[in-house]
């Protein structure tokens, strides 16, 4: 393999170990290297690999080995079925940790989980759908750490702290719906000098209920008569409906109690956005609010406001791209770890 390959990506696969015998005809790093090939252009599915890697064999000969020429799609299969996920995961993560950053500010990490809905053995028991927790970074659009879990989204509560710790959190800001909402989490990133911004909903009681009471009663009250705060509001159309939202940040803090500040590190404000939506076509409107705690310091409504629109970059920019353009969800790849190293790819 000449310089120029082994140069990129490939060095940080360079310890990934290889879970076949010694004996073998492929080497791993070529069958790595056809795989992210094939599935970047469009390959669904190790057949679909295979045949991506035989038309263009002659291509790949310039800086591959290939002594055994083009692997079948069982090699494929039975290489990534069995390839350690976590070893795999932090070759990746290696990998983007060493990706120039996109932008001059403070990057952005949205965590988040998605299932493979296909990915079951029988269809009588679902039980083994791999699901996915995913740190996504909308600044340059790459998942910088993946962590699998099982089909049960309670266990997203474990498998977070573990993709956390995974991450270089210095300067960033994460952001993570309400399951994600634990003191675990808050005291991780407080301590890897992040910030956080944490959907705060009824799974968090206690919380939920003296933050909304606290935010309810200031924005009733005529808009904060008397606490520091900063509100800011935007508007957006599209698809036949105009949406206004409207952000308030307090860092008055204390109104919460000491008890809670003491149970949640770091926490410096706290924010309420509301969205009102108004379909053009029957006229109706609805209102939603929803809540949220951070360690930010301050009253900067439209950073917070940035903060947590940025968040379902995850949704939009990842999750709907696997399901789309990758058709994600319909892959019946399911041996062992196939379809956790697959979903990587």
């Amino acid at each position: 393999m000449d310089g120029q390959a082994t140069g990129g990506i490939l060095r940080f696969f360079r310890d990934l170990p290889d879970p076949r015998a010694h004996n073998v005809i492929h080497k791993l790093h070529d069958i790595i290297v056809i795989a992210v090939c094939a599935v970047i252009c469009g390959a669904d599915g190790w057949a679909e690999v295979a045949e991506f890697g035989g038309s263009k064999q002659a291509w790949f000969g310039t800086f591959l080995d290939l002594p055994g020429g083009i692997p079948s799609h069982d090699t494929f299969g039975r290489v990534f079925a069995r390839l350690a996920p976590d070893a795999f995961e932090r070759c990746f993560t290696a990998w983007t940790a060493a990706l120039p950053a996109a932008s001059g500010g403070a990057k952005l990490i949205a965590i988040d989980g998605k299932s493979i809905r296909r990915s079951f053995e029988h269809a009588w028991d679902k039980s083994g759908m791999a699901h996915l927790v995913s740190a996504f970074v909308d600044a340059n659009h790459v998942v910088f750490g993946q962590v699998a879990v099982a089909a049960d989204k309670g266990s997203e509560i474990e498998a977070i702290p573990q993709l956390l710790a995974l991450l270089d959190l210095a300067g960033a800001t994460v952001t993570v719906d309400a399951i994600g909402c634990q003191t675990e989490v808050a005291r991780q990133v407080v301590e890897a000098e992040g910030d956080y911004v944490l959907a705060v909903k009824e799974n968090q009681p206690t919380l939920h209920r003296k933050v909304k009471a606290l935010l309810d009663e200031a924005i009733l009250d005529g808009g904060f008569e008397g606490v520091r705060h900063g509100t800011v509001e935007c508007t957006d159309g599209g698809h036949g409906r105009v949406e206004t939202r409207r952000v308030w940040v307090t860092d008055e803090v204390h109104w919460l109690g000491d008890d809670l500040l003491a149970r949640w590190p770091g926490l410096g404000s706290v924010a309420a956005v509301e969205c009102r939506r108004e379909d053009l076509g029957t006229g109706k409107t609805s209102t939603e609010r929803r809540y949220f705690i951070s360690s930010r310091k301050g009253t900067d409504a439209a950073a917070m406001a940035r903060a947590v629109r940025g968040h379902w970059a995850v949704e939009n920019r990842l999750h709907w791209q696997l399901d789309v353009s990758f058709n994600e969800d319909q892959r019946r790849i399911r041996k062992d770890h196939g379809a956790e190293n697959f979903s990587r790819l």
